[in-house]
């Protein structure tokens, strides 16, 4: 059964308890990692500069305490198999779902099961939308 590593753990315990409760459930199914949690202003202004992020500082929802916002890649990760972030986006989304946890995947944002119509694709991210 997969695990999450000491990192990971670090990373998730600067989230919300909702995404906490999500992400240990789904690491029972699905090996993943969660590369980020909380985002201080340094690093949410790098994550702007390089575009890897639209939001400044105070923006984002992985500049709350606790985090409102979880980046979280398959593991071992490949950033160039769209379709296995994909395929974890649907399970997490299944399993958002049966623990009734409001999400929103980045690379759905209009939630409308699409990714072709995105014009920024964030794929390790998932947020909370009830917060």
């Amino acid at each position: 059964m997969p695990a999450f590593s000491k990192r990971s753990r670090e990373n998730l315990s600067q989230c919300h308890p909702d995404l906490q409760r999500l992400f240990n459930d789904v690491i029972q199914h699905f090996d993943c990692s969660v590369i980020c949690g909380h985002r201080g202003m340094e690093e949410q202004e790098e994550a702007f500069r390089t575009g890897k992020s639209k939001a400044r500082f105070g923006e984002s929802k992985h500049n709350h305490i606790p985090s409102m916002a979880v980046d979280v890649v398959p593991y071992p990760v490949d950033w160039d198999d769209r379709e296995r972030f994909g395929l974890l986006a649907g399970f997490v989304k299944g399993r958002a779902i049966s623990l009734n946890i409001n999400i929103r995947w980045g690379g759905d944002w209009d939630q409308d099961n699409q990714m072709r119509d995105e014009t920024f694709l964030d794929m390790p991210h998932y947020e909370l939308m009830d917060c």
